[in-house]
């Protein structure tokens, strides 16, 4: 994903993960591409933008529709896997945020 997603007119909804990785890859490629084909398919689902530094810190905002996407999306069986798999191996530490986006405001060139 190299893009800034196009979301609706709000309100809506983002869930905000930030993550500190672990050393090494252990399949986290393969398995973020796979979330990020499966979120897409979600009702609900509005958008995803991802960013990672070179020391492993992380944040990917998902924008949802309504707060019960962002639930169901949660209990996604493929999903629970992963974020076992998160905890297990991937990340240091990390943090979810779910906010409601009141206002948005954008600038192309």
């Amino acid at each position: 994903m190299n893009s800034i997603a196009k979301t609706p007119q709000p309100p809506y909804y983002a869930a905000i993960f930030t993550s500190e990785r672990t050393e090494g890859d252990g399949g986290y490629g393969k398995m973020g591409d796979k979330m990020e084909e499966l979120a897409a398919e979600q009702p609900g689902f509005l958008g995803m933008e991802s960013v990672r530094d070179q020391k492993g810190v992380g944040i990917t905002v998902s924008y949802w529709e309504s707060l019960d996407a962002i639930k169901n999306w949660k209990h996604n069986e493929l999903h629970k896997v992963a974020q076992e798999k998160g905890k297990a191996e991937w990340y240091k530490t990390f943090g979810l945020r779910v906010s409601k986006v009141e206002r948005d405001y954008f600038f192309t060139i």
